[in-house]
């Protein structure tokens, strides 16, 4: 019997307008992961761009859906369908408002937290048992911003520098969790990721 692949999505907008913005921040570490790992994100199909890499024994899809984030789990759902992934073997990486600027959280399961990508998957999916990789991008009323500044345009607006650097001295420890929760080792990528503050 054929061992069933792992599937990476991060979550975006398309368009160059979007690039470095908050809610791209998907967009951002899933880029870096395909290009550590030598993953070209060429090929499209059923809305989305991706990839597939061999990894630690394993086949990984590289996924980002093309759909804009409202409907992030359109394409999704074709690829778990076409190639019988299970949800354990589903790692979604996306903005997270409710973590301070840098913060990195591995979690499985749990609600979507107002973000419309995730609920899109969970209802496209039919399940939340999936795991997610969250980047926090902070909220109006922290770091300078002011509280009665729109979550809407906080989040399209653009990474500032020191927030960029931020979540690229994550990197390393991104990559490293990744690669174990392929290994199947999820408690040790949860180990490796969650205890950055």
């Amino acid at each position: 019997m054929a061992i069933k692949p792992f599937l990476i999505a991060g979550l975006g907008n398309r368009g160059s307008e979007y690039d470095g913005t908050r809610h791209n921040a998907g967009f951002l570490v899933i880029d870096e992961l395909a290009r550590r790992w030598q993953v070209e994100l060429d090929r499209e199909k059923w809305h989305s761009l991706f990839g597939r890499v061999q990894l630690s024994g394993n086949t990984v899809l590289f996924l980002k859906p093309m759909t804009f984030m409202n409907l992030s789990g359109k394409g999704v759902v074709e690829f778990v369908r076409f190639y019988k992934v299970d949800f354990s073997r589903i790692l979604v990486i996306h903005d997270d408002l409710d973590m301070g600027p840098g913060r990195i959280k591995l979690v499985r399961g749990g609600g979507s937290g107002g973000h419309n990508g995730i609920k899109s998957l969970v209802d496209c999916l039919g399940s939340k048992d999936f795991s997610r990789l969250k980047v926090g991008i902070g909220r109006p009323g922290l770091n300078g911003v002011h509280r009665s500044f729109p979550v809407e345009k906080y989040v399209l607006g653009h990474l500032a520098d020191d927030e960029l650097q931020l979540l690229v001295s994550r990197y390393d420890f991104i990559e490293k969790g990744v690669r174990l929760f392929i290994e199947g080792d999820s408690a040790g990528a949860m180990s490796v990721i969650n205890r950055l503050k």
